[in-house]
């Protein structure tokens, strides 16, 4: 009897979504994975219920794994798994981070409030190589980020990261700048970055961080 799998999340998102990030068209994971186009088509549009050796083909394809396109690792922490066997560090050009971020997505803010030092995850956008996030007037990144000075704005500190466990590769991105409020007059401008708070909420502060200071690092498996 042939066994398939009824995925916990929503499988043929995750395949499109991975499909996508590896830069590959639904023809090419059709031909590394050894099933029909037409198939493939069908499994990413509707909630298909697919053989487990086809789920094992498309995380083979994917360089990724079966528990990860299952959503079987939603809700937990990525890196879980042991490093690479030899693992090479190497430290990336502010050119190369910037690529790497470019297609916008979710970072941390790090910043100081009365509490103590706080980080927070926001959604953002690269423009004009500096990172526009939206955030609640009034909240932690309105109140505690103004000096009350007119020009002097606080160091703050941005970090993005890609972990991928399948390969235990990834990269991190830091900046470092000052968090500049958005003027009533930079406002428009603001609002044409596109950026969309997955939190929801009324969200009409935008927050600008012109990088001082870019650096990043990746982790590569060395054979």
């Amino acid at each position: 009897m042939t066994e398939r799998v009824t995925a916990p999340g929503d499988l043929g998102r995750r395949v499109a979504w991975r499909r996508k990030e590896l830069r590959l068209s639904r023809e090419q994971l059709a031909g590394r994975a050894g099933i029909d186009p037409g198939y493939l088509s069908y499994l990413e549009e509707t909630a298909a219920a697919p053989t487990l050796d086809t789920v094992r083909k498309l995380a083979t394809a994917l360089n990724t794994n079966v528990e990860e396109l299952l959503g079987g690792t939603m809700g937990l922490p990525p890196g879980r798994g042991r490093p690479t066997p030899h693992p090479h560090l190497e430290r990336l050009e502010a050119e190369e981070c910037l690529r790497l971020i470019a297609p916008g997505g979710v970072g941390r803010v790090a910043f100081n409030e009365p509490g103590g030092p706080a980080i927070l995850p926001v959604n953002y956008v690269l423009r004009d190589n500096s990172v526009i996030v939206r955030t609640a007037v009034g909240g932690p990144l309105d109140d505690n980020l103004r000096t009350g000075v007119q020009g002097v704005e606080f160091k703050i500190a941005f970090e993005i990261d890609r972990i991928d466990d399948a390969s235990r590769e990834g990269w991190s991105v830091l900046i470092r700048g000052g968090a500049h409020h958005v003027s009533a007059d930079e406002q428009a401008a603001a609002a044409t970055s596109g950026v969309q708070p997955w939190a929801g909420g009324e969200r009409e502060l935008y927050l600008k961080i012109v990088p001082a200071e870019i650096t990043g690092r990746r982790i590569r498996h060395v054979s």
